[in-house]
């Protein structure tokens, strides 16, 4: 089932069930996947790597939003914010633990070779493409700078 279809089935349940934060959160989702469908000018069917980009995406502006909020003691912002990523989150896979990114950042560094900073991108790059929806991108670059400095 693609996620258009699960989001479309968990806002009519969402509407039924009058969670309006859920239901927030699920046309947030609707309207990004709506965008990335006809940026190119054609409403074709994005890809599930672009589906799971676009879902971190929704969930990391949340929580940054979140952690702003917090900084400035207004947690009636915060709350809601928090709420609405673990909502999108539901549609991502399982995020991997910190030890499981640390292990595949191990093998992509020592299959490309790298020796230093000067070969982060490129080893974040493999790494990214290996976990695309398994971890967030700030986690990937901070075991890569421990490994590689």
């Amino acid at each position: 089932m693609s996620l258009s279809t699960q989001v479309m089935t968990a806002i009519k349940e969402a509407m039924k069930a009058k969670d309006q934060n859920a239901l927030t959160s699920l046309r947030a989702i609707k309207s990004a996947i709506l965008l990335a469908q006809t940026e190119t000018g054609s409403k074709e069917e994005i890809t599930e790597e672009q589906e799971l980009k676009l879902l971190q995406k929704l969930v990391k502006q949340r929580k940054d939003s979140a952690a702003i909020f917090t900084e400035q003691g207004r947690n009636d912002l915060a709350e809601p914010e928090i709420a609405q990523a673990e909502v999108i989150a539901r549609f991502l896979p399982e995020q991997m633990s910190e030890a499981d990114v640390a292990k595949v950042v191990d093998e992509v560094i020592a299959a490309t070779g790298a020796q230093g900073m000067k070969d982060m991108g490129k080893v974040m790059g493999q790494v990214n493409a290996r976990l695309t929806g398994k971890a967030d991108g700030k986690t990937i670059s901070t075991i890569v700078k421990e490994r590689l400095s």
